[in-house]
């Protein structure tokens, strides 16, 4: 049992002799001693000594032996957890224990992942030939009217009660598949951005054309009931969506959503490329003109995606970079960089003379020089720029860098309503393969930057290059503002879709791009939890090393009491979740798209970062093909190592399946539930009986893993009769005792409540929303994986976290094994749910000498008592939290903040051992006073604000610093980076934050260490 028991008494010198004592506030207080003891190990009491007054170690040994011996007499008679191992060791020779193959696993899953998304691509390709032919077969009508349903005017009336025009009655239906929004699956519709005309001739004759991708929309559903959201986004702005929603505009009453703008879309539409915007910043730039041209550069920054390099010159009397530590390379354009860039265009300021011969020159070598290097993307390259006009058209810094192959396209943005040397400007572009622009306002910027994608696209266009591309994970909370909507990574798959008539093929006209999303939650069900242990997990990632999905992915954060998607949500790193793999071996693999495996000692966090356990953890990884994913899976040295199977009788499986203490995990799919529209109201254990009683015969299901969870069910049936006779003997019941409670690693949960609701304290312990403590799609339950990690038969004991928990409650659980030869297997975790009070109550009755205790031979306090006032008692878990203080309030606080010297102490005698962990995807407020360039190294978690305090002042905590500019690799192309915000503001940061864990080598020792004023006396 990991629970160490401290007391203490705090001593103060008397007033003189014949004073009396007082007991109040003001007056000198009474003698208070101090003693710490560990319940299995050693006793070890801190005496702050005056005089001969001493505490007898043996005394707190016997209190820890007493307590201990209490509690796991406790634990074990409402957990019913010798029973529970003794019908699984019974069972032990019937069953068949198999070594996990991670490589055949892995390869599986992969095959699996690979079928599931080529059938999303088949899907989209038929949309794409369905589109092209039907712009073939289509004319255009310059007078063409048709009415279509528009999705923000659908299903409303004007003050007659008559539908408004491209309204109309649009049937909805509240549906499971698409994250309950209400929708048509008969029929799609239009969605047109406010600032373009729904009745515009270009939009009439697009919408009239595609109205042939509604069939093709409906059959592809029907045959792969997994898809979700399909749709056409067209370049004349009109986005097409299947199933049909009502359009939820924003507060102004604007729907901002511009399909050309999303990610799946220019990926489509273009290649990759490599970008350097080039801005104009002397005086005439000054007013309106800087204001539009910062909007066209945010605006160009949000057409670029992870496959993009760009970098940002501004110009003036002399050329600089608008970040000096990306002079002279191109940057990955991902989510943070372009965030980043945004901050530094804003604070652009304009003065000088324009010099833009240099600032061309310097575009021109930095691209020359990556291509020389084979840097960047390797296809497409780009100048942007931007500029109120031109007193020359540079016709000599072009033939020196870019004619006559003109391998590097020119676009230009001229700025303002003056059309000062605009024939400059636009010989420059038409020259160099480019496109001119003249935008006067901020309304202009939009449309005229989308130009530059066209022109891209042109050669994909001619040469009919149907490349289908895969977008970065992302959170879609734009397009869907409605209170339903549910916050999933996503990924999308798209292609663009090209002009097919004969008189268009030598122009490249570009019609739109279609694409499907699909579910990364939907995708890792193919990686079921129980066949990769408890420790074990499936993760994805892209060809640019970033995370799709990974258990430790955290892409939100609380702002108050929303959520909210972090700033670079998308963009996180493989390297900064598998922190342990310190030299990128793993991340480098995966990049390259090979196969292989390799074996890391990892520390992992549970709890939420206030604990850690030690894993050895073999990786195996895998390319999905056709992708530009990898996946890789975890297996857990030691108990994660083997997998056993039982067989029971269909009946007798079915007998203790159905009865009202048991559940299932029901983010786990026993059976496919999502296929057929009359399941998708069933949970997992509904859908499971109805397929094993022959009612539903048509569902899906996994039969390993029903084969499992029969077996779990009649193993642990008797547990329900065990715990119902304890609760039908009140008389013999301790109050505060409120739930017993088993998992097994088939997702079977059994429960009991012992007290009735209206008494309970852990009311939320258990319930759906008490997800640490559920099976999920991601881990196991927190005492279920924590358990899994000490002896079997030895009992856990911790609070939960303070956010997490409905009042004072306290969780023991231990581990049940099943063992063939020299193999063992966890089958679950077994436990006992209770109040704070139950321990109290024990540990007051135990730690108090009798009154008529025989003090004669007896120096010091006699007889000693923890509830008497001149001692403080504690009990601490194994990672230094307090469970038990006579101040309550101390109760779940790191032992560390109520008295640092005596933790300070344990730490020094090997008790407890430090343990530095990081988080790469915590989110910091700057400090407004600092001006240092250090990279922030501060806790993201509330909880461990107190360990911290006390961790700072007792013992040195490195910070890591980075200069900004050594920071960046030495190669020319960087591809992630801190941003400086405002300092008011939640920013992404990386910390490292300790944590402390009971060092179970250290052996029982008597000795006295002194402090100060204070001697510590370890026994």
């Amino acid at each position: 049992m990991q629970i160490a028991t401290a007391a203490w008494m705090r001593c103060c010198s008397l007033g003189n002799a014949g004073n009396a004592i007082k007991l109040g506030r003001s007056g000198p207080r009474r003698r208070r001693l101090m003693m710490l003891m560990w319940i299995i190990l050693s006793g070890s009491l801190c005496l702050m000594v005056d005089g001969q007054m001493k505490i007898p170690p043996e005394t707190v040994q016997q209190w820890a032996v007493s307590f201990g011996k209490e509690i796991a007499a406790l634990s074990n008679r409402y957990s019913g957890a010798k029973l529970l191992q003794k019908k699984y060791t019974d069972v032990e020779g019937v069953v068949k224990m198999e070594e996990v193959n991670g490589e055949e696993l892995v390869k599986k899953f992969a095959e699996e992942m690979e079928e599931m998304l080529g059938r999303k691509m088949k899907s989209v390709k038929k949309l794409a030939e369905a589109a092209e032919d039907a712009d073939l077969g289509h004319e255009y009508n310059e007078t063409l009217e048709f009415d279509y349903f528009n999705s923000l005017l659908i299903n409303t009336v004007d003050e007659e009660g008559n539908p408004i025009p491209l309204g109309g009655e649009f049937l909805l239906e509240k549906n499971e598949h698409f994250n309950k929004l209400p929708v048509n699956t008969q029929q799609s519709n239009i969605q047109v951005p406010t600032n373009v005309y729904n009745r515009d001739p270009d939009i009439l004759n697009g919408v009239y054309m595609s109205e042939a991708l509604n069939d093709i929309f409906i059959d592809n559903f029907q045959k792969d009931p997994t898809l979700t959201w399909q749709y056409f986004g067209s370049a004349t702005g009109f986005f097409r969506l299947y199933p049909g929603i009502q359009w939820i505009p924003d507060e102004n009453g604007v729907v901002t959503f511009d399909c050309r703008n999303r990610n799946w879309y220019i990926q489509a539409a273009t290649s990759p490329k490599d970008v350097i915007i080039v801005v104009d910043v002397s005086g005439s730039m000054k007013g309106l003109r800087l204001t539009i041209a910062k909007h066209t550069i945010n605006t160009i920054l949000d057409t670029l995606g992870e496959n993009d390099f760009v970098n940002i010159i501004a110009y003036s009397d002399y050329v600089r970079y608008v970040e000096p530590c990306f002079k002279g390379m191109l940057v990955q354009a991902d989510l943070d960089n372009r965030e980043h860039f945004k901050l530094l265009v804003d604070e652009l300021q304009v003065k000088g003379e324009g010099k833009v011969k240099k600032a061309m020159k310097e575009s021109f070598k930095v691209l020359n020089e990556a291509a020389a290097l084979g840097q960047g993307s390797l296809c497409n390259q780009v100048i942007m720029l931007i500029t109120d006009g031109a007193m020359e058209d540079f016709k000599d810094v072009f033939e020196e860098f870019n004619f006559p192959e003109r391998r590097v396209r020119v676009f230009t943005y001229l700025i303002g309503r003056e059309m000062t040397f605009a024939e400059n400007v636009k010989w420059i572009a038409c020259n160099n393969k480019g496109y001119y622009t003249h935008v006067s306002t901020l309304a202009d910027v939009q449309e005229n930057v989308m130009e530059y994608l066209h022109v891209l696209s042109r050669p994909m266009v001619i040469n009919h290059d149907h490349d289908i591309i895969w977008t970065e994970a992302y959170m879609d909370s734009v397009l869907f503002n409605t209170q339903a909507q549910s916050l999933l990574l996503m990924t999308s798959v798209a292609m663009p879709v090209f002009s097919k008539k004969e008189e268009t093929l030598s122009h490249g006209i570009l019609l739109g791009v279609v694409g499907t999303d699909v579910a990364l939650r939907e995708l890792m069900k193919l990686a079921p939890r129980y066949k990769l242990g408890i420790h074990g997990y499936a993760f994805l990632i892209t060809n640019n090393g970033y995370i799709l999905s990974h258990p430790e992915l955290r892409p939100l954060y609380k702002e108050g009491k929303k959520l909210k998607p972090k700033p670079n949500y998308n963009s996180v790193d493989l390297s900064e979740v598998e922190w342990e793999d310190t030299e990128q071996k793993l991340r480098t693999a995966m990049v390259k798209g090979e196969t292989g495996t390799m074996s890391l000692d990892v520390r992992s966090s549970v709890d939420k970062g206030r604990r850690v356990i030690f894993l050895k953890n073999d990786y195996f990884y895998t390319v999905i093909n056709e992708t530009p994913f990898s996946l890789g899976i975890v297996l857990s040295r030691g108990y994660g190592e083997y997998i056993f199977t039982g067989n029971v009788s269909l009946d007798e499986g079915l007998h203790d399946l159905i009865t009202p203490d048991l559940t299932l995990a029901n983010e786990w799919t026993y059976c496919e539930i999502d296929i057929d529209p009359s399941h998708r109201k069933l949970t997992q254990l509904q859908a499971v009986i109805k397929y094993l009683t022959g009612k539903e015969k048509d569902l899906r299901c996994d039969r390993q893993l029903l084969q499992q969870t029969l077996f779990d069910a009649v193993v642990t049936a008797p547990m329900e009769a065990y715990w119902t006779a304890l609760m039908l003997n009140t008389s013999s019941m301790d109050d505060g005792v409120e739930t017993a409670f088993l998992g097994t690693r088939s997702g079977l949960q059994r429960f009991l409540r012992y007290t009735g609701v209206e008494k309970r304290v852990g009311k939320s312990f258990l319930t759906s929303t008490d997800k640490e403590n559920m099976f999920t799609l991601d881990h196991f339950p927190v005492w279920y994986r924590r358990a899994a990690e000490y002896p079997v038969g030895q009992f856990l004991y911790y609070m939960p976290r303070q956010d997490t928990r409905a009042g004072r409650i306290v969780i023991s659980s231990t581990a049940v094994t099943v063992t063939v030869g020299k193999k063992t297997a966890i089958a679950g975790a077994v436990g006992v749910q209770m109040t704070l009070e139950v321990l109290e109550s024990k540990f007051r009755t135990i730690a108090a000498q009798p009154n008529d205790t025989d003090c004669s031979s007896i120096e010091g306090v006699c007889p000693l008592r923890c509830d008497s006032f001149d001692i403080e008692c504690y009990v601490i878990d194994n990672n230094g939290f307090v469970l038990i203080s006579k101040r309550r309030s101390d109760a779940g606080r790191f032992f560390g903040e109520t008295d640092g010297s005596v933790m300070t102490t344990l730490i020094q005698m090997g008790m407890f051992k430090r343990v530095s962990l990081f988080d790469y995807q915590a989110m910091c407020k700057t400090n407004p006073h600092s001006v240092s360039s250090a990279r922030p190294l501060l806790s993201s978690f509330y909880a461990l604000a107190s360990t911290f305090k006390w961790f700072l002042s007792n013992v040195l905590l490195f910070l890591l610093e980075f200069n900004f500019c050594s920071f960046w690799h030495s190669e020319h192309f960087a591809d992630a980076y801190v941003p400086k915000k405002k300092w008011n503001i939640l920013q992404p940061c990386d910390t490292e934050y300790p944590s402390f864990i009971y060092e179970p080598s250290v052996k029982e020792t008597n000795s006295i260490i002194k402090c100060g004023r204070c001697q510590k006396v370890s026994s």
